[in-house]
């Protein structure tokens, strides 16, 4: 082996040991931070939708009325549907909470999370990880990579009973029909790579009125707390 060569290695080695500490301090203080918070519901969505988009209102109200409900509301912290969403939460006089993280289209934090509910992450995996663990419910509206990212984790984990079933919600038909089509008939259908049983893991919705409803549903005989 080469000198240089083992020497980079071995070097890589060390710094990837002594970031253990660093993952280590962001699971402390998002779990100790997160666990002040009363129950949440999490709310993802694109940071590109401008705050004149219909979705952009639509992610707002169903954050306001969400807080109605006695739930807080959790976002990546970021513009966008995020942000709609803080902003809901924060006239809705709930707890509106940003796990924030540096990204391209994400450089600062919106404004309307509280002041004392920002965490900010380094890592992605930990920050999905304080999405799971502490939401009560997944409202998903249109996004790009990172919605279907975290929307994909949330049904998986659900799948394997990795943490408990709770509502995963989809909103706006026109934008998920064509993903659930290709769900049904591809990976059901076709290849039979997911059970008949795993498209009842998510419902598809159009407005705030039934993400509502199927949050009160859910909730009239189901505690909360911790997923996992």
């Amino acid at each position: 082996m080469d000198k240089n060569y083992a020497s980079g290695w071995n070097e890589l080695t060390t710094k990837n040991s002594w970031m253990l500490f660093k993952i280590m301090g962001e699971f402390v203080d998002g779990f100790e931070k997160m666990g002040l918070h009363n129950p949440c519901i999490s709310i993802f969505g694109s940071a590109r939708t401008p705050n004149t988009h219909p979705n952009y209102k639509l992610a707002s109200e169903i954050a306001q009325r969400i807080v109605g409900l006695g739930f807080g509301v959790i976002t990546g912290g970021g513009p966008g549907i995020m942000e709609a969403a803080n902003k809901g939460a924060q006239e809705g006089g709930g707890a509106s909470v940003g796990l924030t993280i540096d990204l391209p289209f994400e450089q600062n934090h919106n404004n309307y999370i509280d002041t004392d509910r920002i965490i900010n992450f380094d890592y992605f995996f930990v920050r999905k990880v304080m999405f799971v663990k502490y939401a009560q419910a997944f409202v998903v509206l249109p996004g790009g990579f990172g919605t279907l990212d975290e929307l994909m984790e949330a049904i998986t984990l659900i799948q394997t009973s990795k943490i408990k079933q709770i509502p995963i919600i989809l909103v706006g038909t026109p934008f998920w029909n064509g993903l659930i089509d290709w769900l049904k008939q591809t990976l059901l259908a076709q290849n039979n790579t997911i059970s008949e049983g795993d498209l009842d893991l998510f419902s598809c919705v159009d407005t705030a009125d039934e993400v509502i409803d199927l949050l009160k549903q859910y909730y009239s005989n189901t505690d909360t707390g911790p997923n996992f």
